[in-house]
């Protein structure tokens, strides 16, 4: 069945959306329309549920197709999606301003990546039989959790949706999606993608909706199982229902993690800058992973604000679309506001601005890349997630120290140690209380889990252990 234009992606097939409600995708290089959507509403919602619960519970449903078989059609998928990269990366910069460079790197090649990786993962599990310590043995089984609720957020679309969906599918679950509104338009080529790779219907559905859709598939009594990525304070609240239903939950949300640059560090940006542009303002900052707290020696402190400054002012800002471009527009109007409103208020509480600081004057969501001196680990720009091009050099006296500053957060999602000593970066990192760490790098691998502690969230994704998100465990005496 062809597509039209105001069509549902439901039970395998395109189908008429229950309601009238559009959703107009702004372009943040411009502020101006770039493509719509249908709205879904909670009776899309309700049908997508009811197309995926019975895909599930058909006792010769996707939940009973072997492993090697569910491998062979996310490998398809994967091609696919590989298939449309080039179209995924455009329109990905084109809804939410990340610089095409990083949508090709990211976006057009991480949903196959991960597709491929969980496909050979199920493909390859062996049984896992026990010698049980009080006599027979332990066959321990794994089987799919069952109907998945997942929600992914704008910055990321594809990529994180992906982290969701191919860990569930490989595990034999069936899945709805409900996108954010502001990135709707590449759901559409995911729905191509599966529809051509043979995927059975009702097995993956997509139903783009506002907060009131994704709250009420959260709460969907044919939901067994949701994974949300997004802000900390919808994570709560997705947390709540979740906890009143004992529903499982997997929750990856906000970060502000610090990047510690020990004494000894290398600061060549020749060397460094593509590294350091990756795990501080990958997607114009507005990546949940990024370690916008600079932790320098006090020692070197004025050398390090001098080479965050020179880094961040170097940074081509421009359209997402320009392959040139480094930094592009923030999402929305909100996310502008938002952004510059944290600058005022660092501004406010007695920090030295020593690059950018302004909105610049030019359609779109343009703020440019900017760096705080002379706060301490208290200020508010150095406490809350700007999720924008906004980084905070912080002094610190001696190691411990560093740890110190860079544990006292709500956070504990990610963070880097920039050091000339390996064994001294692994002694650093293993006393950060957070989720992953990288040593004179950082970029989330597929095979390694990913997730935060504290208010960053619950539960992990990539991984065998991302798998086992979407994995019921059995144990059978024999």
């Amino acid at each position: 069945m062809n597509r039209t234009q105001d069509q549902l992606f439901i039970g395998g097939r395109w189908t008429a959306p229950a309601g009238t409600g559009t959703i107009t995708v702004i372009s943040p290089n411009t502020g101006e329309p770039v493509g719509s959507a249908p709205e879904g509403t909670e009776a899309d919602i309700d049908a997508a549920v009811g197309a995926a619960r019975e895909a599930f519970d058909d006792p010769a449903g996707w939940s009973r197709v072997p492993a090697a078989e569910r491998a062979k059609v996310l490998r398809r998928f994967a091609d696919a999606i590989e298939a449309r990269k080039d179209t995924i990366a455009q329109t990905v910069s084109a809804q939410n301003g990340m610089p095409i460079a990083v949508a090709g790197q990211l976006e057009a090649v991480f949903p196959g990546l991960l597709l491929r990786y969980y496909a050979d993962l199920v493909e390859n599990a062996g049984p896992d039989v026990r010698p049980g310590m009080l006599g027979g043995q332990i066959d321990v089984r794994r089987s799919p959790v069952g109907v998945v609720a997942a929600i992914a957020p704008w910055n990321f679309p594809q990529t994180l949706s992906m982290f969701k969906i191919a860990p569930a599918l490989a595990a034999g679950c069936t899945v709805v999606t409900k996108p954010s509104p502001q990135t709707v338009l590449d759901s559409v080529l995911v729905a191509e993608a599966a529809m051509e790779a043979g995927l059975p219907p009702g097995v993956l559905n997509i139903v783009p909706g506002d907060r009131e859709a994704g709250a009420h598939l959260v709460a969907h009594p044919g939901v067994d199982k949701v994974s949300f990525t997004g802000s900390t304070a919808a994570g709560r609240q997705i947390a709540e229902t979740c906890g009143r239903l004992l529903r499982p939950v997997t929750l990856e949300l906000g970060g502000k993690s610090a990047t510690i640059i020990l004494d000894d560090a290398e600061l060549d940006l020749a060397k460094i800058g593509a590294d350091l542009f990756v795990s501080t303002l990958a997607n114009n900052g507005q990546t949940c992973f990024l370690a916008t707290r600079i932790l320098a020696p006090r020692s070197r402190y004025d050398e390090i604000v001098g080479l965050m400054s020179a880094f961040a002012g170097s940074m081509t800002v421009g359209d997402s679309l320009a392959p040139e471009t480094q930094i592009g527009p923030l999402s929305n109007q909100a996310q502008l506001d938002r952004v510059t409103g944290y600058i005022a208020k660092g501004k406010a509480e007695g920090g030295r601005i020593t690059v950018g600081g302004e909105q610049l004057d030019r359609p779109g969501y343009f703020v440019a890349p900017t760096v705080f001196a002379d706060l301490d680990n208290n200020a508010t720009v150095c406490q809350e997630e700007i999720f924008g091009p906004v980084l905070t050099v912080i002094p610190y006296s001696g190691d411990d120290d560093a740890v110190r500053i860079a544990n006292e957060s709500d956070y504990g999602l990610a963070g880097t140690v920039w050091t000339s000593d390996p064994d001294r970066g692994l002694g650093v990192a293993d006393r950060l209380r957070t989720g992953s760490v990288g040593i004179n790098r950082y970029l989330p691998d597929p095979v390694a889990p990913f997730g935060g502690v504290k208010a960053s969230g619950i539960g992990r994704e990539l991984g065998p252990e991302g798998l086992g998100q979407y994995q019921h465990l059995k144990s059978i005496y024999c």
